[in-house]
């Protein structure tokens, strides 16, 4: 059966402010010293689904995606979300525009912006994904082996053996420090990478029995694709989509998920905090980025390419330079960043978002 990788690349990464922004996203940085996390997210599934990836983005984010994934995919092959409406509307999406102009196959659908450092056990990994979900009609996600209690990550649960897959037997959104010891402890759990692997049919058949009205709205897109009306009716009908996770609509009601584990030194990079997974911490815990002077501080991120960031007996922070904004945070408030930026949105300060 075909395989299609599908790259999510909606996201405003807002818990990486102030570097992410609304037009250059965290998935459009280069975090790694690489390439952008994007680009990266490309390359490793080319060896799956060579000339057959496609990018999932919204409209304002269009133009500088094109540009920075420049000459890595047509331009056909970046679909375009008239408005940003989460994941279940992106994959549904994408889904419905493969089945309809491509035929059914394997979606391998990854986030953007995860950071992986062994990309061959990787591959590894998702190819057992894809041939589980060609035996079944059944959704695969994958699940990263805990190496610590992360509060940033939701867990599954996985307790039966199904060849070299396990069933999902629970999904856990992101948890406190105590509960989060506790899955790891018990080694019954997995880290949720926030990638699956299905076919675009079954897909639309889940979307059918668990969202009918959303399902019915996909269909009218479908229908339209490849005529004249194809971006009139999108234009008209995918901003109405509820604002829903794949994980919230489908995976948590779904009693039939595979789960293939995977140890490939993955991370979300999905605040300050986890930014050790990609540069490792000095001897004293401390990630820096750009100039730095510290006397006797520790546990440690900083980041500043413009100018010289000077610590004397700091602990536990975050400290970040751009050119418009310094942020200061404690480490373990990494996950509210966030709500620095809802704030702003509040003030109406766009100049910083």
């Amino acid at each position: 059966m075909r395989v299609y990788g599908i790259v999510m690349a909606g996201g405003d990464g807002t818990r990486f402010w102030p570097l992410s922004r609304q037009d250059t996203p965290k998935q459009l940085l280069n975090l790694s010293g690489k390439d952008p996390l994007i680009n990266e997210a490309i390359d490793r599934l080319s060896r799956i689904a060579p000339q057959e990836i496609f990018v999932v983005t919204s409209k304002h984010q269009e133009e500088q995606t094109r540009r920075i994934v420049g000459g890595r995919l047509g331009r056909d092959h970046i679909i375009i979300e008239p408005a940003a409406r989460n994941t279940a509307a992106a994959i549904g999406l994408a889904a419905i525009e493969i089945v309809r102009r491509y035929g059914d196959g394997v979606l391998v659908i990854t986030p953007s912006d995860s950071y992986i450092g062994n990309e061959e056990e990787f591959e590894s990994v998702i190819r057992i994904a894809v041939q589980a979900a060609e035996n079944s009609n059944c959704p695969v996600t994958i699940g990263i082996k805990p190496t610590f209690p992360a509060t940033g990550y939701g867990y599954i649960r996985c307790r039966a053996v199904k060849g070299r897959a396990c069933v999902a037997t629970e999904f856990v959104e992101k948890p406190d420090f105590e509960h989060a010891k506790r899955y790891v402890e018990s080694g019954e759990y997995l880290w949720n990478s926030g990638m699956f692997v299905w076919k675009a049919s079954g897909i639309l058949e889940k979307y059918k029995e668990l969202l009918p009205a959303f399902y019915a709205d996909l269909c009218r897109i479908g229908d339209a694709v490849g005529t004249e009306e194809e971006l009139k009716v999108l234009a008209e009908v995918y901003p109405n989509f509820e604002k829903l996770s794949v994980d919230n609509a489908v995976m948590e009601r779904t009693h039939d998920i595979l789960v293939v584990p995977g140890e490939f030194n993955w991370s979300d990079v999905g605040s300050w905090d986890m930014l050790g997974c990609i540069y490792p911490p000095d001897e004293r815990g401390n990630v820096i980025i750009g100039d730095a002077v510290q006397i006797d501080s520790s546990n440690t991120v900083i980041y500043s390419k413009e100018k010289l960031v000077a610590t004397v007996d700091v602990d536990n922070l975050i400290i970040v330079n751009t050119p418009d904004v310094v942020l200061v945070c404690p480490k373990d408030r990494a996950q509210d960043v966030k709500k620095l930026v809802e704030e702003l949105r509040a003030k109406k300060r766009e100049d910083l978002l």
